[in-house]
């Protein structure tokens, strides 16, 4: 049997309704508090595709919580996606209540279970949604991620880390997930963590793009300079592209800092790029690329790709491996 159709407006800006519902609540065992999800959807179609957003850590309260990454999330819900937002127990809307519990403040292991958790629950999920019960597509899932959430997904997606506590290498991998979208993703550890920051984020130390092996696509910045971190540069960020197995795609895009033009929320102070149309363009061009891998066949990226990344107005460039 042929799978079914993803039903968008790629290549075109997409332009259909969609419906936004929040929280849903998820009590896990052994989770200090419930689990809190937003749902963003088109209002028509079936046979929807999953994509799992994991939030960055964030200067702002609230963005970085169910309540962020609103230009994105109703971009890829209008394009024909099903997003699901977690709000991961990193958020700085919990700080207060979880300063002391075990993984804080950047829970990284928690962060990836989250999302293993949400596809446990998607039955749930879809019964609490309104009219959304019996549209969604199980078996099309992608994980995409922010900063801290790029670190997430690509622990998802097959990257490793050795937990710098214990010193036992972690394999968070979920198989039920096809491919990634890391956005301004953390890149290698090891001697070029030399910023301020390098000390808080111990985990990014020995993480090993090698076994990254699910499909994904990279994007980065090239004004994105995480000094705070290292002194490598922007290229830093293309490392999961550069370090991880085929295949793999890198999107590079012109005149980006670390919030690619405002992804985390409209008009966010943090934004020191902001560049509606820049976003715009993100969304589209990430929308095809998802509709291409988990539809093979679908010429929505390379149609896509081909009128924003070249030419004279080109937002950015691609490499494929």
């Amino acid at each position: 049997m042929s799978a079914p159709t993803i039903h968008s407006a790629v290549p075109g800006t997409p332009s259909r309704p969609v419906l936004s519902y929040s929280p849903v609540v998820l009590p896990v065992p052994g989770r200090p508090v419930d689990l809190e999800v937003r749902v963003t959807v088109p209002v028509t179609g079936t046979a929807l595709p999953v994509v799992l957003l994991s939030h960055g850590h964030g200067g702002s309260h609230h963005l970085s919580s169910l309540n962020g990454y609103a230009p994105l999330a109703q971009l890829w819900a209008a394009a024909g996606f099903a997003v699901l937002q977690p709000t991961h127990l990193s958020s700085r809307t919990l700080g207060h209540r979880l300063a002391g519990a075990p993984g804080a403040p950047f829970f990284w292991r928690s962060r990836a279970r989250d999302m293993s958790h949400l596809l446990d629950r998607l039955d749930e999920i879809e019964k609490t949604v309104p009219q959304l019960a019996g549209r969604v597509d199980h078996d099309r899932v992608a994980v995409a991620g922010h900063s801290l959430g790029g670190h997430t997904a690509s622990l998802l997606l097959g990257a490793r880390t050795t937990d710098p506590d214990t010193g036992e290498v972690v394999d968070l991998t979920e198989p039920r997930i096809g491919a990634g979208v890391l956005l301004a993703a953390p890149g290698r550890g090891g001697d070029v963590l030399t910023g301020p920051m390098a000390e808080a984020v111990p985990f990014f130390r020995s993480t090993d793009f090698s076994t990254m092996t699910t499909p994904a696509l990279v994007v980065a910045g090239d004004e994105d300079d995480s000094r705070h971190f290292t002194d490598v540069g922007p290229d830093w960020h293309a490392d999961p592209y550069r370090l991880a197995p085929a295949p793999k795609t890198l999107l590079t895009l012109f005149g980006a800092g670390h919030l690619l033009g405002g992804i985390s929320g409209y008009d966010a102070a943090e934004t020191t790029d902001e560049d509606p149309a820049r976003v715009a363009a993100l969304g589209r061009l990430t929308s095809a690329w998802l509709r291409s891998r988990l539809q093979p066949g679908d010429p929505a990226w390379r149609t896509v790709s081909e009128e924003l990344t070249t030419g004279d107005g080109a937002v950015g460039r691609v490499e494929s491996k």
